[in-house]
């Protein structure tokens, strides 16, 4: 017999609803249109082959799950997510199993425009890295209390998820600067992805000043998100120190990355 174990371990401090505040789990055309909206307005990238994916995997832009004591990945056959979703299932499957003691199941990661399927929307955000789907719990307590969680964390605004039908799972789709914040502000961190093919960035003194600046140059599968993360300065610092009107970068751009103030 396994305890229950309060929201607030491992700092996710959730408060959670009960009844029927889970009904917010229901699909809709709002719904699909609020993770729409937040891919794009925070500039990923929707993938088109599993090529691409893997590419953004290899560039640093995209994260690799490989399951653990607390999850295991069942049919998957593109295990890749954004950082901060990486961190959403790591969080969310260790309180999962020390509430029920099995492991949360994780049915799909990334899944490329090309691999989009029949029965899906035309905004499905699948293949931007940021949604995962998670197995329906078969055990009523399990289900009650995955429910309740995600409806909590929904109303945080950090995800948005839709408990399916057929088959029986729950899409989630993890919005990265509001959850990354959310992680942040709960004394964790969303680790990003060790590069592979990244090369080291060129830096050049500025004369006259104590600052430095380095250039970047943008790789397939890479948001100005993204890089800001990387680099440790924010999107709007960015956007400005290369005269940026939007967020919009494109592959082989150069970008000066400032340091130091």
């Amino acid at each position: 017999m396994h305890r229950a174990i309060p929201l607030c371990a491992l700092a996710l401090c959730l408060a959670v609803p009960s009844g029927a505040a889970a009904q917010s789990l229901r699909g809709s055309p709002a719904s699909i249109n609020r993770m729409y909206s937040q891919a794009r307005a925070q500039d990923l990238e929707f993938f088109e082959t599993s090529s691409g994916v893997r590419r953004a995997f290899s560039a640093g832009t995209l994260v690799r799950m490989t399951g653990n004591a607390d999850y295991t990945l069942k049919n998957v056959s593109q295990p890749y997510v954004l950082p901060a979703t990486h961190t959403f299932v790591q969080r969310l499957a260790a309180q999962y199993r020390d509430q029920c003691g099995e492991k949360l199941v994780i049915t799909s990661g990334t899944r490329p425009q090309s691999m989009r399927l029949a029965n899906s929307t035309s905004k499905t955000v699948h293949p931007t890295g940021m949604a995962v789907d998670l197995r329906k719990p078969t055990r009523s307590r399990c289900l009650t209390w995955l429910r309740n969680a995600l409806s909590s964390l929904e109303e945080q605004g950090v995800l948005e998820a839709t408990e399916e039908r057929n088959p029986p799972h729950f899409h989630v789709a993890v919005f990265p600067e509001q959850y990354t914040r959310y992680v942040e502000n709960s004394g964790g961190s969303v680790r990003l992805a060790t590069l592979t093919t990244a090369a080291p960035a060129k830096r050049v003194a500025e004369s006259g000043s104590s600052s430095t600046v380095s250039t970047y140059k943008v790789r397939p599968g890479d948001s100005l998100w993204t890089i800001a993360r990387r680099q440790n300065v924010s999107v709007e610092v960015l956007r400005r120190a290369n005269s940026l009107r939007s967020s919009r970068i494109v592959a082989g751009q150069l970008l000066t990355i400032p340091r130091g103030g």
